[in-house]
């Protein structure tokens, strides 16, 4: 739930700045980058995750089929 939340809240940063007053600062925009690099790593953790689970799975599926 919290990548989630992350999502959005890089999707109204960016919104905002794009829609907002147009002399973005160089603050926010350093802030929207920081923002976007964590929901990468966090993504690229649960993408890492959730391969591994599907592998563990695989290997008892295997297992039950074979016994």
């Amino acid at each position: 739930m919290k990548k989630v939340f992350a999502l959005f809240a890089v999707a109204g940063m960016l919104f905002t700045a794009s829609c907002g007053n147009k002399e973005v600062s160089e603050e926010a925009t350093e802030e929207i980058e920081v923002v976007i690099e964590e929901t990468e790593e966090v993504i690229e953790e649960a993408a890492e995750e959730v391969e591994g689970a599907i592998e563990e799975v695989t290997e008892e599926v295997k297992e039950v089929v074979e016994g």
